[in-house]
């Protein structure tokens, strides 16, 4: 750290930007989401077994290897890129 004239201190040779903790903040959100989403697919293909609704459970369980994956980081999040 590197003390300034106003005071404050700057770290020489600093990259980190300002919005960091936020980016970090809603991956972390992300990440908690997708996990819920995949435990809750997990509760549904459950019930869906017990109604012995086959398709449901394939699309279901398909779902839920995505979640996985997602969170494994071997899939992205999303699959087209946004314009914006």
């Amino acid at each position: 750290m590197q003390a300034m004239n106003d005071g404050t201190f700057a770290n020489k040779g600093a990259t980190m930007s300002t919005h960091t903790p936020q980016v970090k903040l809603d991956e972390a959100r992300t990440e908690q989401n997708i996990a819920y989403i995949r435990q809750m697919l997990g509760e549904l293909r459950g019930v869906a077994h017990s109604e012995n609704a086959d398709m449901l459970c394939y699309l279901i369980e398909m779902a839920y290897l995505e979640a996985g994956d997602v969170l494994a980081g071997a899939r992205p999040l999303c699959a087209v890129k946004s314009s914006n």
